[in-house]
């Protein structure tokens, strides 16, 4: 499978949080699986961080390098984003939403408004 983590999985899965649901966690530790992480949740990380709502590793980078493929935001994607129906307002969410959709790529996460779109999602049942 190649899968997308949302920005949230991504932080439990770098945090070790037991908010993390197994049925996510087993197949982000599957090394059969490209594992992909999108500029647009590094960018929301960013500026969060920044403001002070979250933690985050400051070496965030040098993880994600690590364990994770990673995928540029592209004017395809931004493109994408900005013609999805509004069922959603977050726009590093809607990105995520584009480059699933456009990359062919399995989008975790547990936001359950993401089933409002026509992409695939790795979610509880």
């Amino acid at each position: 499978m190649n899968l997308l983590l949302d920005t949230h999985i991504l932080l439990w899965w770098l945090s070790d949080d037991p908010a993390l649901p197994r049925w996510a966690a087993s197949p982000i530790a599957d090394p059969d699986n490209a594992v992909v992480v999108s500029a647009a949740s590094v960018w929301e990380i960013s500026i969060k961080q920044a403001i002070g709502r979250l933690e985050a590793p400051d070496d965030l980078l040098e993880v994600l390098e690590g364990d994770f493929d990673t995928l540029s935001m592209t004017v395809v994607h931004a493109v994408a984003a900005g013609r999805l129906p509004a069922h959603h307002a977050d726009p590093f969410d809607r990105m995520l939403i584009a480059q699933a959709r456009s990359e062919g790529l399995i989008l975790v996460s547990v936001d359950r408004r993401f089933a409002e779109y026509d992409v695939p999602l790795l979610a509880a049942g």
